[in-house]
């Protein structure tokens, strides 16, 4: 017998593999019970919860009239690269590759990088549009992030710092 060919059935294995992993990341800290709960509690919670959700869409997707599935289409490889790129060089603007020499660029400047980069997934991209969003984003931020909420990290690249 043939799988069925359906959107919620690959999108509810999916999301149960996420949560199934959430779940399991979980377990390596302190659950704790619903009266003391440890740092783990609320991400075991949510895998689980997640889990669950993504098989009850899996198995509905899988017991849908086949008149009625929505078949799978193409994989839409140019989004993809660049939204999951756009991620990891945010990441290693913001951090750095001390491995490889390479210094952290700062929040300002990975901010710029993921924004750039993940404009290019979609069907027409903008330079100019691309820089001012960036700049929104990067004002917002710092506002949000650094003002507000008082977090340390690296706002710029740390060249001229002793």
């Amino acid at each position: 017998m043939r799988a069925p060919q359906d959107k919620d059935v690959y999108a509810g294995a999916l999301l149960a593999a996420v949560g199934s992993a959430f779940a399991w990341g979980a377990t390596s800290y302190t659950v704790g019970t619903s009266a003391r709960m440890g740092p783990g509690y609320i991400p075991l919670v949510l895998g689980v919860l997640l889990a669950v959700l993504g098989l009850i869409i899996a198995v509905l997707g899988a017991r849908r009239d086949p008149a009625l599935r929505q078949v799978m289409g193409p994989w839409a490889w140019k989004p993809l690269f660049f939204i999951v790129a756009g991620n990891l060089l945010f990441g290693v603007l913001l951090g750095g590759l001390p491995s490889m020499g390479w210094p952290a660029m700062g929040f300002m400047v990975a901010i710029y990088g993921v924004t750039v980069v993940a404009g290019m997934a979609g069907e027409r991209f903008s330079l100019k549009e691309s820089l001012f969003l960036a700049t929104v984003l990067a004002v917002g931020c710092y506002l949000a992030f650094v003002l507000l909420l008082n977090l340390q990290f690296a706002v710029w690249p740390a060249f001229g710092a002793g």
